[in-house]
């Protein structure tokens, strides 16, 4: 299992366009193959960085959902609505596999 971890640099005063930008991806990646963690805006301190973050089973796994993901209607609508608004600054993608698992339960108290 790998996961991505896309890091933006978005337009601090387009928060609202990338949080679009973010629910879109929340139907389209997992329909495409990905195991979507989530993607999280800019709430306190930086008002610049979001993320974005999903798990697939290796980096083979990820090209196919990359295909999937480039024919998939919302998938090239967000591209299209991302290099239009023009809210994404910066994107960078690292791919990393957890190295701390297997975890512990939670407790609660």
């Amino acid at each position: 299992m790998i996961t991505c971890f896309i890091r933006y640099h978005i337009d601090p005063t387009k928060k609202a366009e990338f949080e679009r930008y973010a629910r879109n991806w929340g139907q389209a990646i997992p329909r495409c193959g990905a195991d979507l963690i989530g993607y999280f805006s800019p709430h306190e301190g930086s008002s610049t960085l979001a993320y974005g973050v999903y798990s697939l089973d290796s980096l083979a796994a990820y090209e196919a959902y990359r295909q999937r993901l480039s024919e998939d209607p919302l998938g090239r609508e967000n591209y299209e609505f991302a290099q239009r608004e023009k809210f994404l600054l910066r994107e960078d993608r690292t791919f990393l596999r957890l190295a701390s698992g297997p975890h512990a339960a939670v407790v609660r108290p």
